[in-house]
């Protein structure tokens, strides 16, 4: 006897930007609270538009927004000046569909489409999120070169995780903010 297909197996990926922006939010909404908007993250990516071609969402197999991802770009603003970054998250799963693997599907998808879009325009930004190391460990976050990172808000320091090609040549110590450029 095989095993049943996961949902997030049959979902369609699309982008973002084809989702109605109330449904969006309405999805962040279930996923996070409506308080959602006091968190950190809000902070450091405040007056920035996400991005488009990383920015995805999840259809389930009745073709229902189930899941979203938004990235976003953002600085690491230092002594020497600012050094770009992408910020990822949230990823948002409706509550009853969480744990069906949308949110594995969707960042597996936008790593993907990074690295494709890197490959037409040169190296691909390192990305920042703030999230648990166990989870977003699997596509290479971690925290071991972001210690001396910081936020303006409230954080746990071992979440502020980082990846890319990149990350060891990044500054050691800077604050996170929206991107000035």
């Amino acid at each position: 006897m095989s095993a049943s297909p996961r949902a997030a197996d049959t979902a369609t990926i699309i982008p973002l930007e084809a989702v109605d922006p109330a449904m969006i939010e309405e999805v962040l909404d279930r996923a996070f609270g409506p308080e959602r908007h006091a968190r950190t993250a809000y902070r450091i990516r405040e007056g920035m538009a996400w991005l488009p071609g990383l920015s995805l969402a999840a259809l389930d197999e009745n073709d229902l927004l189930v899941a979203t991802i938004q990235c976003w770009p953002v600085g690491l603003q230092t002594k020497q000046g600012q050094v770009p970054l992408v910020m990822v998250g949230p990823v948002a799963v409706v509550p009853e569909r969480q744990g069906e693997g949308f949110g594995i599907g969707l960042m597996s998808a936008m790593i993907a489409e990074d690295a494709r879009l890197a490959g037409a325009r040169g190296p691909a930004l390192p990305q920042v999120l703030i999230g648990d190391a166990s989870y977003y460990g699997r596509w290479g976050f971690s925290a071991a070169l972001t210690g001396g990172w910081r936020c303006p808000g409230p954080y746990e320091q071992d979440r502020l995780l980082a990846r890319g090609t990149g990350l060891a040549a990044m500054p050691a110590e800077g604050m996170l903010g929206p991107w000035e450029g």
